[in-house]
Protein backbone atom coordinates (compact mmCIF):
# COMPACT_ATOMS: atom_id res chain seq x y z
CA UNK A 1 0.00 0.00 0.00
CA UNK A 2 1.48 3.33 -1.10
CA UNK A 3 0.27 6.51 0.53
CA UNK A 4 0.10 9.52 -1.75
CA UNK A 5 1.01 13.00 -0.67
CA UNK A 6 -2.32 14.60 -1.56
CA UNK A 7 -4.82 14.88 1.29
CA UNK A 8 -8.41 15.93 0.55
CA UNK A 9 -10.21 18.24 2.93
CA UNK A 10 -13.67 17.05 4.05
CA UNK A 11 -16.32 18.56 6.28
CA UNK A 12 -18.36 15.60 7.63
CA UNK A 13 -17.30 12.02 6.99
CA UNK A 14 -19.74 9.17 7.64
CA UNK A 15 -18.15 5.70 7.77
CA UNK A 16 -20.74 3.10 6.78
CA UNK A 17 -23.72 3.33 4.43
CA UNK A 18 -26.24 1.20 6.30
CA UNK A 19 -29.56 2.57 7.61
CA UNK A 20 -27.91 4.62 10.34
CA UNK A 21 -25.12 5.90 8.11
CA UNK A 22 -27.14 7.04 5.12
CA UNK A 23 -29.82 8.63 7.32
CA UNK A 24 -27.08 10.54 9.15
CA UNK A 25 -25.47 11.60 5.89
CA UNK A 26 -28.66 12.87 4.28
CA UNK A 27 -29.83 14.63 7.45
CA UNK A 28 -26.46 16.38 7.86
CA UNK A 29 -26.55 17.44 4.20
CA UNK A 30 -30.07 18.84 4.67
CA UNK A 31 -28.70 20.92 7.55
CA UNK A 32 -26.07 22.51 5.35
CA UNK A 33 -23.00 20.32 5.83
CA UNK A 34 -20.80 18.93 3.07
CA UNK A 35 -20.97 15.17 3.60
CA UNK A 36 -18.81 12.31 2.39
CA UNK A 37 -20.25 8.82 2.90
CA UNK A 38 -17.74 5.95 2.82
CA UNK A 39 -19.03 2.42 2.18
CA UNK A 40 -16.88 -0.64 1.37
CA UNK A 41 -19.72 -2.74 -0.06
CA UNK A 42 -23.26 -1.74 -1.12
CA UNK A 43 -25.28 1.20 0.15
CA UNK A 44 -28.01 0.09 2.51
CA UNK A 45 -25.62 -2.10 4.47
CA UNK A 46 -26.45 -5.47 5.95
CA UNK A 47 -30.07 -4.47 6.62
CA UNK A 48 -31.04 -3.76 3.03
CA UNK A 49 -28.78 -6.20 1.21
CA UNK A 50 -28.45 -9.25 3.48
CA UNK A 51 -30.65 -8.96 6.57
CA UNK A 52 -33.88 -7.09 7.19
CA UNK A 53 -35.14 -6.74 3.62
CA UNK A 54 -34.28 -10.27 2.37
CA UNK A 55 -35.76 -11.86 5.50
CA UNK A 56 -38.92 -9.75 5.30
CA UNK A 57 -39.42 -10.82 1.69
CA UNK A 58 -39.63 -14.36 3.05
CA UNK A 59 -41.87 -13.49 6.02
CA UNK A 60 -44.23 -11.56 3.73
CA UNK A 61 -44.30 -14.48 1.29
CA UNK A 62 -45.14 -16.92 4.09
CA UNK A 63 -47.90 -14.69 5.45
CA UNK A 64 -49.47 -14.42 1.99
CA UNK A 65 -49.05 -18.17 1.41
CA UNK A 66 -50.87 -18.84 4.66
CA UNK A 67 -53.88 -16.84 3.41
CA UNK A 68 -54.65 -19.31 0.62
CA UNK A 69 -56.96 -21.49 2.68
CA UNK A 70 -58.94 -18.47 3.90
CA UNK A 71 -59.22 -17.05 0.37
CA UNK A 72 -60.56 -20.38 -0.90
CA UNK A 73 -63.15 -20.34 1.88
CA UNK A 74 -64.24 -16.89 0.72
CA UNK A 75 -64.72 -18.14 -2.83
CA UNK A 76 -61.48 -17.27 -4.59
CA UNK A 77 -60.71 -20.06 -7.03
CA UNK A 78 -57.22 -21.02 -8.16
CA UNK A 79 -55.03 -24.09 -8.47
CA UNK A 80 -52.94 -25.69 -5.77
CA UNK A 81 -50.48 -23.17 -4.33
CA UNK A 82 -46.80 -24.09 -4.29
CA UNK A 83 -43.76 -22.31 -2.85
CA UNK A 84 -41.29 -21.61 -5.67
CA UNK A 85 -38.22 -20.35 -3.84
CA UNK A 86 -36.23 -19.84 -7.05
CA UNK A 87 -38.84 -17.34 -8.25
CA UNK A 88 -38.91 -15.78 -4.79
CA UNK A 89 -35.15 -15.21 -4.99
CA UNK A 90 -35.58 -13.29 -8.26
CA UNK A 91 -38.26 -11.15 -6.62
CA UNK A 92 -36.04 -10.56 -3.58
CA UNK A 93 -33.07 -9.50 -5.71
CA UNK A 94 -35.26 -7.14 -7.75
CA UNK A 95 -36.61 -5.42 -4.62
CA UNK A 96 -33.15 -5.11 -3.06
CA UNK A 97 -31.83 -3.50 -6.25
CA UNK A 98 -34.77 -1.09 -6.39
CA UNK A 99 -34.35 -0.05 -2.77
CA UNK A 100 -30.56 0.33 -3.07
CA UNK A 101 -30.99 2.45 -6.19
CA UNK A 102 -33.44 4.59 -4.24
CA UNK A 103 -30.89 5.17 -1.47
CA UNK A 104 -28.22 6.10 -4.01
CA UNK A 105 -30.60 8.55 -5.68
CA UNK A 106 -31.51 10.16 -2.35
CA UNK A 107 -27.83 10.64 -1.49
CA UNK A 108 -27.13 12.17 -4.88
CA UNK A 109 -30.19 14.44 -4.69
CA UNK A 110 -28.99 15.76 -1.33
CA UNK A 111 -25.42 16.34 -2.49
CA UNK A 112 -23.87 13.52 -0.46
CA UNK A 113 -20.55 12.37 -1.91
CA UNK A 114 -20.24 8.57 -1.96
CA UNK A 115 -16.76 7.05 -1.72
CA UNK A 116 -16.15 3.33 -2.20
CA UNK A 117 -13.65 1.67 0.12
CA UNK A 118 -12.65 0.64 3.64
CA UNK A 119 -11.96 3.49 6.03
CA UNK A 120 -9.66 3.58 9.05
CA UNK A 121 -8.64 6.36 11.38
CA UNK A 122 -5.03 7.51 11.14
CA UNK A 123 -5.50 10.23 13.73
CA UNK A 124 -8.31 12.19 15.37
CA UNK A 125 -8.67 14.32 12.24
CA UNK A 126 -7.50 12.06 9.42
CA UNK A 127 -8.95 8.99 7.72
CA UNK A 128 -7.45 6.68 5.14
CA UNK A 129 -9.69 4.97 2.58
CA UNK A 130 -8.47 1.85 0.80
CA UNK A 131 -10.16 0.60 -2.36
CA UNK A 132 -8.17 -2.09 -4.10
CA UNK A 133 -4.79 -0.60 -5.01
CA UNK A 134 -5.97 2.93 -4.32
CA UNK A 135 -5.46 4.69 -1.00
CA UNK A 136 -6.87 8.14 -0.29
CA UNK A 137 -6.33 10.46 2.67
CA UNK A 138 -9.05 12.69 4.08
CA UNK A 139 -8.75 15.40 6.68
CA UNK A 140 -12.14 15.87 8.32
CA UNK A 141 -13.84 18.29 10.68
CA UNK A 142 -16.34 15.79 12.09
CA UNK A 143 -16.93 12.06 11.61
CA UNK A 144 -19.71 9.58 12.32
CA UNK A 145 -18.85 5.91 12.88
CA UNK A 146 -21.69 3.79 11.45
CA UNK A 147 -19.81 0.59 10.69
CA UNK A 148 -22.53 -1.79 11.88
CA UNK A 149 -21.98 -5.21 13.42
CA UNK A 150 -20.83 -8.69 12.54
CA UNK A 151 -22.40 -11.99 13.54
CA UNK A 152 -20.43 -14.32 15.80
CA UNK A 153 -21.36 -17.99 16.14
CA UNK A 154 -21.00 -20.76 18.73
CA UNK A 155 -18.02 -23.08 18.45
CA UNK A 156 -18.41 -26.58 17.11
CA UNK A 157 -20.30 -25.72 13.92
CA UNK A 158 -18.94 -26.94 10.58
CA UNK A 159 -20.56 -24.44 8.23
CA UNK A 160 -21.01 -25.10 4.54
CA UNK A 161 -23.06 -23.45 1.80
CA UNK A 162 -25.52 -26.33 1.41
CA UNK A 163 -26.84 -27.67 4.72
CA UNK A 164 -25.13 -26.09 7.74
CA UNK A 165 -26.05 -22.44 7.35
CA UNK A 166 -25.80 -19.00 8.91
CA UNK A 167 -29.00 -16.97 9.22
CA UNK A 168 -28.38 -14.90 6.09
CA UNK A 169 -27.74 -17.98 3.96
CA UNK A 170 -31.11 -19.55 4.69
CA UNK A 171 -32.78 -16.67 2.84
CA UNK A 172 -30.70 -17.48 -0.24
CA UNK A 173 -32.09 -21.00 -0.62
CA UNK A 174 -33.84 -21.92 -3.87
CA UNK A 175 -35.27 -25.22 -2.63
CA UNK A 176 -37.42 -25.82 0.42
CA UNK A 177 -35.56 -27.71 3.18
CA UNK A 178 -37.25 -30.98 4.08
CA UNK A 179 -36.27 -30.92 7.78
CA UNK A 180 -34.95 -27.61 9.10
CA UNK A 181 -33.32 -27.34 12.53
CA UNK A 182 -33.17 -23.75 13.86
CA UNK A 183 -30.99 -22.75 16.82
CA UNK A 184 -31.63 -19.48 18.64
CA UNK A 185 -34.13 -17.41 20.65
CA UNK A 186 -33.93 -14.06 18.86
CA UNK A 187 -36.47 -12.65 16.41
CA UNK A 188 -34.50 -13.96 13.41
CA UNK A 189 -34.71 -17.55 14.69
CA UNK A 190 -38.45 -17.30 15.36
CA UNK A 191 -39.08 -15.80 11.92
CA UNK A 192 -37.08 -18.56 10.21
CA UNK A 193 -38.97 -21.27 12.09
CA UNK A 194 -42.34 -19.69 11.27
CA UNK A 195 -41.61 -19.08 7.58
CA UNK A 196 -40.40 -22.54 6.71
CA UNK A 197 -43.04 -24.36 8.72
CA UNK A 198 -45.76 -22.46 6.83
CA UNK A 199 -44.10 -23.25 3.50
CA UNK A 200 -44.00 -26.98 4.29
CA UNK A 201 -40.72 -27.82 6.04
CA UNK A 202 -40.66 -29.94 9.19
CA UNK A 203 -39.09 -27.53 11.66
CA UNK A 204 -37.33 -28.09 14.98
CA UNK A 205 -36.62 -24.98 17.05
CA UNK A 206 -33.88 -25.26 19.69
CA UNK A 207 -34.01 -22.68 22.48
CA UNK A 208 -30.82 -22.26 24.48
CA UNK A 209 -32.44 -19.81 26.91
CA UNK A 210 -35.77 -18.24 27.80
CA UNK A 211 -37.66 -16.02 25.40
CA UNK A 212 -37.35 -12.22 25.89
CA UNK A 213 -41.12 -11.69 26.12
CA UNK A 214 -43.81 -10.94 28.65
CA UNK A 215 -45.00 -14.24 30.14
CA UNK A 216 -48.35 -13.99 28.34
CA UNK A 217 -46.62 -13.57 24.99
CA UNK A 218 -44.33 -16.52 25.67
CA UNK A 219 -47.29 -18.72 26.57
CA UNK A 220 -49.19 -17.77 23.42
CA UNK A 221 -46.08 -18.16 21.28
CA UNK A 222 -45.57 -21.75 22.42
CA UNK A 223 -49.23 -22.41 21.63
CA UNK A 224 -48.74 -21.04 18.13
CA UNK A 225 -45.56 -23.05 17.61
CA UNK A 226 -47.44 -26.20 18.57
CA UNK A 227 -50.30 -25.22 16.26
CA UNK A 228 -47.85 -24.93 13.37
CA UNK A 229 -46.34 -28.31 14.30
CA UNK A 230 -42.94 -26.84 15.13
CA UNK A 231 -41.02 -29.14 17.45
CA UNK A 232 -39.54 -27.07 20.29
CA UNK A 233 -36.55 -28.22 22.35
CA UNK A 234 -35.96 -26.00 25.39
CA UNK A 235 -32.94 -25.30 27.60
CA UNK A 236 -30.40 -26.91 25.28
CA UNK A 237 -26.92 -25.68 24.40
CA UNK A 238 -25.40 -26.42 21.00
CA UNK A 239 -22.21 -28.47 21.14
CA UNK A 240 -21.70 -29.45 17.49
CA UNK A 241 -23.36 -29.33 14.08
CA UNK A 242 -22.04 -30.94 10.93
CA UNK A 243 -23.08 -32.60 7.69
CA UNK A 244 -22.75 -36.36 7.39
CA UNK A 245 -23.72 -38.28 4.25
CA UNK A 246 -26.23 -35.69 3.09
CA UNK A 247 -27.78 -35.21 6.54
CA UNK A 248 -27.14 -32.77 9.36
CA UNK A 249 -26.28 -34.05 12.83
CA UNK A 250 -26.74 -31.64 15.74
CA UNK A 251 -25.40 -32.44 19.21
CA UNK A 252 -27.02 -30.71 22.19
CA UNK A 253 -26.38 -30.59 25.91
CA UNK A 254 -29.52 -30.40 28.03
CA UNK A 255 -29.78 -28.40 31.24
CA UNK A 256 -29.36 -31.57 33.31
CA UNK A 257 -26.10 -32.42 31.51
CA UNK A 258 -27.63 -35.04 29.23
CA UNK A 259 -26.30 -35.08 25.66
CA UNK A 260 -28.72 -35.68 22.79
CA UNK A 261 -28.35 -35.76 19.01
CA UNK A 262 -30.97 -34.83 16.43
CA UNK A 263 -30.92 -35.23 12.67
CA UNK A 264 -32.34 -33.12 9.85
CA UNK A 265 -31.74 -32.13 6.26
CA UNK A 266 -30.61 -28.56 7.09
CA UNK A 267 -29.39 -26.60 10.11
CA UNK A 268 -29.35 -22.82 10.60
CA UNK A 269 -28.07 -20.74 13.51
CA UNK A 270 -28.62 -17.08 14.28
CA UNK A 271 -25.39 -15.48 15.47
CA UNK A 272 -24.76 -12.84 18.12
CA UNK A 273 -24.10 -9.36 16.76
CA UNK A 274 -20.92 -7.63 17.93
CA UNK A 275 -19.61 -4.22 16.82
CA UNK A 276 -17.67 -4.18 13.58
CA UNK A 277 -14.70 -2.13 14.80
CA UNK A 278 -11.41 -4.15 14.62
CA UNK A 279 -10.20 -2.65 11.31
CA UNK A 280 -11.27 0.93 12.04
CA UNK A 281 -8.01 2.06 13.64
CA UNK A 282 -9.58 3.05 16.95
CA UNK A 283 -6.37 2.02 18.72
CA UNK A 284 -4.81 5.16 17.23
CA UNK A 285 -7.36 7.35 19.00
CA UNK A 286 -8.20 8.18 22.62
CA UNK A 287 -11.79 7.08 22.16
CA UNK A 288 -13.40 5.36 25.15
CA UNK A 289 -14.78 1.84 24.69
CA UNK A 290 -17.12 -0.08 26.97
CA UNK A 291 -16.14 -3.47 28.37
CA UNK A 292 -18.24 -5.26 25.75
CA UNK A 293 -16.29 -3.52 22.98
CA UNK A 294 -18.89 -0.89 22.06
CA UNK A 295 -17.95 2.76 21.57
CA UNK A 296 -19.03 4.82 24.56
CA UNK A 297 -21.30 7.73 23.59
CA UNK A 298 -23.54 10.29 25.23
CA UNK A 299 -27.26 10.63 24.44
CA UNK A 300 -26.46 12.65 21.31
CA UNK A 301 -24.05 10.03 19.97
CA UNK A 302 -20.88 11.98 20.75
CA UNK A 303 -17.84 9.91 21.72
CA UNK A 304 -15.08 10.89 24.14
CA UNK A 305 -13.57 12.78 21.18
CA UNK A 306 -16.01 15.71 20.78
CA UNK A 307 -15.96 15.85 16.96
CA UNK A 308 -16.35 12.07 16.45
CA UNK A 309 -19.73 10.39 16.80
CA UNK A 310 -20.87 6.76 16.82
CA UNK A 311 -24.25 5.18 16.05
CA UNK A 312 -25.96 1.85 15.44
CA UNK A 313 -24.32 -1.49 16.19
CA UNK A 314 -21.06 0.28 17.04
CA UNK A 315 -22.80 1.39 20.25
CA UNK A 316 -24.54 -0.59 22.99
CA UNK A 317 -28.22 -1.39 22.82
CA UNK A 318 -30.40 -3.58 20.62
CA UNK A 319 -28.99 -4.49 17.22
CA UNK A 320 -31.86 -2.94 15.26
CA UNK A 321 -32.09 -0.60 12.29
CA UNK A 322 -34.67 1.52 14.13
CA UNK A 323 -32.04 2.34 16.74
CA UNK A 324 -29.37 3.17 14.15
CA UNK A 325 -31.72 5.41 12.14
CA UNK A 326 -32.74 7.40 15.20
CA UNK A 327 -29.14 7.76 16.35
CA UNK A 328 -27.98 8.78 12.87
CA UNK A 329 -30.49 11.60 12.61
CA UNK A 330 -29.77 12.73 16.16
CA UNK A 331 -25.99 12.86 15.59
CA UNK A 332 -26.44 14.94 12.43
CA UNK A 333 -28.78 17.34 14.22
CA UNK A 334 -26.50 17.62 17.27
CA UNK A 335 -23.66 18.56 14.91
CA UNK A 336 -25.83 21.42 13.68
CA UNK A 337 -26.34 22.64 17.25
CA UNK A 338 -29.90 21.38 17.62
CA UNK A 339 -31.04 20.09 21.00
CA UNK A 340 -31.59 16.36 20.57
CA UNK A 341 -31.10 13.10 22.42
CA UNK A 342 -31.73 9.40 21.89
CA UNK A 343 -33.71 7.53 24.54
CA UNK A 344 -33.87 3.76 24.03
CA UNK A 345 -36.38 3.09 26.81
CA UNK A 346 -39.26 2.42 24.43
CA UNK A 347 -37.70 0.77 21.40
CA UNK A 348 -40.45 -1.07 19.49
CA UNK A 349 -39.53 -4.76 19.22
CA UNK A 350 -41.07 -6.76 16.39
CA UNK A 351 -41.03 -10.41 15.29
CA UNK A 352 -42.50 -10.78 11.80
CA UNK A 353 -43.60 -14.37 12.24
CA UNK A 354 -47.14 -15.56 11.69
CA UNK A 355 -48.91 -14.09 13.56
CA UNK A 356 -46.56 -11.14 14.18
CA UNK A 357 -45.40 -10.13 17.66
CA UNK A 358 -44.65 -6.58 18.83
CA UNK A 359 -44.04 -4.95 22.19
CA UNK A 360 -42.65 -1.89 23.94
CA UNK A 361 -42.17 -0.86 27.54
CA UNK A 362 -42.14 -3.03 30.65
CA UNK A 363 -43.36 -6.59 30.87
CA UNK A 364 -45.69 -7.47 33.74
CA UNK A 365 -42.81 -9.18 35.52
CA UNK A 366 -40.46 -6.20 35.08
CA UNK A 367 -43.11 -3.77 36.32
CA UNK A 368 -43.64 -5.81 39.50
CA UNK A 369 -39.89 -6.03 40.11
CA UNK A 370 -39.64 -2.24 39.78
CA UNK A 371 -42.23 -1.82 42.52
CA UNK A 372 -45.27 -0.67 40.58
CA UNK A 373 -48.80 -1.53 41.69
CA UNK A 374 -49.52 -3.52 38.56
CA UNK A 375 -52.81 -3.96 36.74
CA UNK A 376 -52.98 -5.86 33.45
CA UNK A 377 -55.63 -6.41 30.81
CA UNK A 378 -55.64 -8.81 27.87
CA UNK A 379 -57.97 -8.52 24.89
CA UNK A 380 -58.04 -11.59 22.61
CA UNK A 381 -57.89 -10.80 18.89
CA UNK A 382 -60.74 -13.23 18.26
CA UNK A 383 -63.04 -10.72 19.99
CA UNK A 384 -62.32 -8.24 17.19
CA UNK A 385 -64.88 -8.18 14.38
CA UNK A 386 -62.39 -7.28 11.67
CA UNK A 387 -60.12 -10.14 12.75
CA UNK A 388 -63.08 -12.53 12.39
CA UNK A 389 -63.91 -11.50 8.83
CA UNK A 390 -60.26 -11.54 7.69
CA UNK A 391 -59.58 -14.93 9.25
CA UNK A 392 -56.75 -13.50 11.40
CA UNK A 393 -58.07 -14.53 14.82
CA UNK A 394 -54.88 -15.60 16.59
CA UNK A 395 -53.24 -13.44 19.22
CA UNK A 396 -54.10 -10.80 21.81
CA UNK A 397 -53.20 -7.33 23.10
CA UNK A 398 -51.93 -7.00 26.66
CA UNK A 399 -51.58 -3.70 28.51
CA UNK A 400 -49.56 -3.27 31.72
CA UNK A 401 -50.39 -0.26 33.88
CA UNK A 402 -49.75 1.26 37.30
CA UNK A 403 -53.05 1.17 39.22
CA UNK A 404 -52.01 4.05 41.49
CA UNK A 405 -51.44 6.54 38.66
CA UNK A 406 -53.21 4.81 35.73
CA UNK A 407 -50.01 5.29 33.72
CA UNK A 408 -49.41 2.76 30.95
CA UNK A 409 -46.13 0.92 31.50
CA UNK A 410 -46.00 -1.59 28.67
CA UNK A 411 -47.92 -2.86 25.65
CA UNK A 412 -47.49 -6.39 24.27
CA UNK A 413 -49.32 -7.84 21.29
CA UNK A 414 -49.52 -10.74 18.91
CA UNK A 415 -51.71 -10.68 15.84
CA UNK A 416 -52.15 -9.36 12.33
CA UNK A 417 -50.93 -5.78 12.06
CA UNK A 418 -49.06 -5.81 15.38
CA UNK A 419 -45.94 -4.22 13.86
CA UNK A 420 -48.01 -1.22 12.73
CA UNK A 421 -50.24 -0.98 15.81
CA UNK A 422 -47.30 -0.92 18.23
CA UNK A 423 -46.47 2.60 16.98
CA UNK A 424 -49.56 3.89 18.79
CA UNK A 425 -48.33 2.17 21.92
CA UNK A 426 -44.85 3.67 21.65
CA UNK A 427 -46.31 7.16 21.19
CA UNK A 428 -48.42 6.75 24.33
CA UNK A 429 -45.52 5.37 26.35
CA UNK A 430 -43.25 8.24 25.29
CA UNK A 431 -45.90 10.74 26.40
CA UNK A 432 -46.35 8.98 29.78
CA UNK A 433 -49.97 8.39 28.82
CA UNK A 434 -52.59 7.20 31.28
CA UNK A 435 -55.37 4.83 30.32
CA UNK A 436 -57.77 7.76 29.69
CA UNK A 437 -55.34 9.13 27.05
CA UNK A 438 -55.74 5.90 25.10
CA UNK A 439 -59.50 5.75 25.67
CA UNK A 440 -60.36 9.32 24.70
CA UNK A 441 -59.58 9.24 20.91
CA UNK A 442 -61.89 7.62 18.34
CA UNK A 443 -60.59 4.40 16.77
CA UNK A 444 -61.51 3.38 13.20
CA UNK A 445 -64.14 0.66 12.94
CA UNK A 446 -63.88 -2.07 11.96
CA UNK A 447 -60.13 -2.40 12.41
CA UNK A 448 -57.48 -4.22 14.40
CA UNK A 449 -56.87 -0.94 16.25
CA UNK A 450 -59.92 -1.63 18.40
CA UNK A 451 -58.07 -4.49 20.09
CA UNK A 452 -55.73 -1.96 21.67
CA UNK A 453 -58.65 0.23 22.75
CA UNK A 454 -60.50 -2.65 24.38
CA UNK A 455 -57.35 -3.91 26.10
CA UNK A 456 -56.98 -0.48 27.71
CA UNK A 457 -60.69 -0.31 28.56
CA UNK A 458 -60.32 -3.73 30.16
CA UNK A 459 -58.03 -2.25 32.82
CA UNK A 460 -61.17 -0.82 34.45
CA UNK A 461 -63.48 -3.63 33.36
CA UNK A 462 -65.14 -1.47 30.70
CA UNK A 463 -64.39 -3.41 27.50
CA UNK A 464 -67.64 -4.32 25.72
CA UNK A 465 -66.30 -7.35 23.86
CA UNK A 466 -64.66 -8.97 26.88
CA UNK A 467 -66.44 -10.98 29.59
CA UNK A 468 -67.15 -8.87 32.70
CA UNK A 469 -64.78 -9.25 35.58
CA UNK A 470 -66.01 -11.24 38.54
CA UNK A 471 -67.05 -8.89 41.30
CA UNK A 472 -65.50 -9.25 44.71
CA UNK A 473 -68.03 -10.65 47.25
CA UNK A 474 -69.43 -8.11 49.71
CA UNK A 475 -67.77 -8.22 53.09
Amino acid sequence: MVVGEITEEKDVVVIGGGPGGYHAAIRAACLGRQVTLIEREDLGGTCLNKGCIPSKVFTHFAQEFKKMEHLKEMGMEFGEAEANLAALQLYKDKKITQLRTGVESLCKANGVEIVKGSASFLSESRIGVENGHEFTLFNFKEAIVATGGEFHYPEGIEFNADRVLKERQVFEMEELPRELIVYGTDYISLEMASVFSILGSRVTLILNKGLPFDSALSKELFRQLKKHKINVIKDSVLRAASERDGHVMVDLEKENGETVSIEGSHFVVSGQVKPNLPDLGLDRLRVDLKEEGYIRTDREGRTSIPHIWAIGDATEGPSLAVKAIKQGKAAAEAMAGLKVEVDLQFVPMVVQMSPPIAWAGLTEEEARREGYSVTVSENPVRANGYAQLTGEKDGFVKVVSDSETDMILGIHMMGKGASELISSGVLGLEMAARDEDFRFPLYPHPSMNESLLEAVEGLKGDAVHMPPRKKEPAR
